[in-house]
């Protein structure tokens, strides 16, 4: 323990230019662009600040003590290094000469106090509505993926969707690097680890993902999808294990099923690309996508029920339920906007939501039955 301590401060002591902005808890994210550049990032928005490494050299310095700190490799051979700082920040670093201006740091801030639901109602970035609405697909175990930009808050969503979990579930967690923050008390937290320097030992998420159905688990969150390990936790799916979770990176909420598949299809099992399509169409039940605006506001854009594949159309069925209007014309000084409604009701994921004696928000249920769309009665 007091060598740790001792690390955490000589790793504190290399990052002393920057030192201030880690201890800021309105800088949201650090990215240095060699050692005469830094930017950080406050409500969404990037700013240029005074602050220097004296040379590559001290920069250089920097990340290889990290490396050490997170006990993973970066040289000539391994240039790029994935890591957490010691309170839990994202970092990313990568050396020359896949970086031509000299090493690049970027770290992604870790704040201790979680994004609650009820904080992001007080943001904005979603309604009471559409959180009782959220609330009762995850109680429901209805699939659900997180989609969005980089940035765009899918951790913080997540990390707040799962305090809808009820207590009684366990949960595993798998992670390439630590970020997730489940607010549950029963949770599994597991982490990838590549090879060391030479490419011996690596534990991938697929081979965790493997284990882990085994390990008797209520739900599966992974925290980012990124490659073959798509496949898996779609085939998990549709195979008795409901409720699953996870974040990717995606636009909109159909782009969120093609950069599935995509991903499906780096897998080393050769299936065919109409059975992948199928499985995912009935796999993913909801899509949350989120976005950061062009004011830095981080919000809800969509929430997205899939009702699985057409095979005639070639073409995934998808219904918004809620999604969020703009009021005034880009390029304004700031669009309003307001997350509403569209009239549509769950249909795929209604048996579940029956099942599990959830019902759905009195708004939303009011506007489809204005628009002549009714909803089992067990659900109103």
């Amino acid at each position: 323990m007091i060598a740790s301590k001792i690390f955490e401060k000589t790793l504190l002591g290399f990052l002393a230019p920057i030192r201030a902005y880690l201890d800021d808890p309105t800088v949201s994210e650090i990215m240095v662009n060699g050692h005469e550049q830094i930017y950080v990032e406050r409500q969404g928005k990037l700013a240029l600040v005074d602050a220097r490494f004296e040379s590559e050299e001290a920069l250089t310095a920097a990340v290889r003590n990290l490396s050490q700190y997170v006990g993973k490799p970066i040289s000539d051979q391994h240039p790029i290094l994935e890591g957490r700082m010691p309170d839990g920040s994202r970092v990313e670093a990568i050396l020359p000469p896949i970086a031509a201006g000299g090493p690049h740091l970027s770290i992604r801030r870790f704040f201790r106090d979680t994004l609650t639901v009820n904080r992001l109602i007080e943001f904005d970035a979603l309604t009471a509505d559409a959180a009782d609405l959220l609330k009762a697909l995850v109680v429901a175990k209805c699939n659900i993926l997180v989609a969005g930009g980089t940035g765009s808050g899918k951790t913080s969503m997540l990390n707040a969707l799962s305090s809808f979990i009820p207590e009684t579930e366990r949960v595993v967690v798998i992670e390439d690097s630590r970020e997730v923050q489940l607010q549950r008390s029963h949770v599994v937290q597991l982490e990838a680890r590549p090879g060391n320097a030479k490419g011996h030992g690596a534990v991938t998420i697929r081979d965790i993902f493997r284990a882990t159905l085994r390990m008797r688990p209520d739900r599966i969150v992974i925290g980012e999808l990124r490659g073959g390990e798509a496949l898996d936790i779609v085939q998990a799916m549709t195979s008795g294990h409901g409720g699953c979770m996870g974040t990717l990176h995606a636009t909109y909420p159909r782009d969120t099923l093609t950069r599935i598949e995509t991903m499906a299809l780096m897998s080393d099992l050769a299936l065919p690309l109409a059975a992948v399509r199928n499985q995912i169409g009935s796999a993913v039940q909801i899509i949350v996508q989120v976005a950061r605006l062009h004011d830095g506001s981080r919000k809800v854009t969509h929430i997205t029920e899939v009702e699985g594949f057409d095979s005639e159309k070639q073409a995934y069925r998808l219904h918004d339920l809620y999604v969020r209007r703009y009021s005034n014309a880009a390029g304004g000084p700031r669009h309003a906007s307001q997350l509403v409604p569209t009239g549509q009701l769950p249909t795929a994921c209604s048996a579940q939501l029956t099942e599990h004696g959830v019902r759905l928000p009195r708004e939303m249920v009011r506007i489809a039955r204005n628009r002549g769309n009714e909803t089992p009665i067990e659900l109103a």
